[in-house]
């Protein structure tokens, strides 16, 4: 008896996955009915992925190629007073020095100048409907803010409380020792912004320069590959596989970025 009730059951159960996969079968077949029968009524209905934003994700025999800012200078986004910021800040935060050239010389604010004047500051690829309770850090970007949105909000508001700190005086009079004082600030939250969190803009501004620094130079940073030269990263080279496993070795070949190298153009 035992053995014809587990026959039964099993039977059962095969017939339940049969209908249920006979559903499906069916619910997908009459979806795919659907939406052809909506294409031949529309005439050339056309399916086509989107992001968040309904924007669509790519077109056939395009890529996503970068705008060449090799060598750019001048400023899209940034007005004067926001340069004003950047510049000497990022300055401080990658100094020249023995090592090599520091943030300006690299370009690092133009390489965020171009990154916030395109898609990235529009933040295309954020989800930014709401809502917006208060985040943990290690939720990451938590703001309703794009990232143009909180450089243009940010750094008039950290103007002003640098003036009420230092006197009326603006982050670029400032001496190196007392930049540094506004910018431990910015990190650790102490600096209170009117409308926009210090915090939130430091970890996006740091992030920006590291970038900037240490980014393919065809972005607008990185000139010249300093930062790569810096600590020895190849690049964009085809193959350097025997490298690999050599540890502690410095790598004794120029780098490569995704344009070549400049002497490749002078020959």
């Amino acid at each position: 008896m035992a053995d014809a009730k587990d026959d039964a059951q099993k039977d059962g159960a095969q017939r339940r996955t049969h209908t249920l996969l006979d559903r499906r079968k069916l619910l997908a077949g009459g979806a795919l009915l659907g939406s052809a029968g909506a294409a031949m009524a529309g005439g050339a209905a056309e399916v086509r992925g989107t992001t968040i934003r309904n924007g669509q994700i790519w077109r056939p025999g395009e890529a996503d190629y970068p705008e060449d800012a090799t060598g750019a200078k001048g400023y899209r986004f940034f007005t004067g007073a926001e340069a004003a910021f950047v510049e000497p800040a990022s300055e401080r935060m990658i100094p020249s020095d023995d090592l090599g050239p520091g943030a300006i010389e690299a370009g690092v604010p133009v390489f965020i100048d171009r990154q916030l004047a395109g898609p990235f500051g529009r933040g295309d690829h954020f989800y930014l409907g709401g809502p917006w309770p208060q985040g943990l850090e290690t939720q990451g970007y938590q703001t309703r803010y794009t990232p143009a949105d909180l450089y243009r909000a940010a750094i008039p508001a950290i103007e002003r409380w640098v003036g009420g700190q230092f006197s009326g005086r603006g982050f670029k009079s400032l001496g190196g020792a007392d930049q540094d004082k506004v910018l431990t600030a910015l990190e650790g939250g102490d600096a209170k912004l009117k409308g926009v969190s210090a915090k939130a803009f430091w970890g996006l501004f740091i992030e920006n320069v590291i970038e900037g620094f240490f980014a393919d130079p065809i972005y607008g940073g990185n000139r010249d590959m300093v930062g790569w030269k810096l600590i020895g990263f190849p690049g964009a080279r085809y193959d350097y596989r025997e490298w690999v496993g050599r540890h502690s070795e410095r790598y004794p070949l120029p780098p490569v970025g995704l344009k070549g190298r400049p002497a490749w153009d002078r020959a």
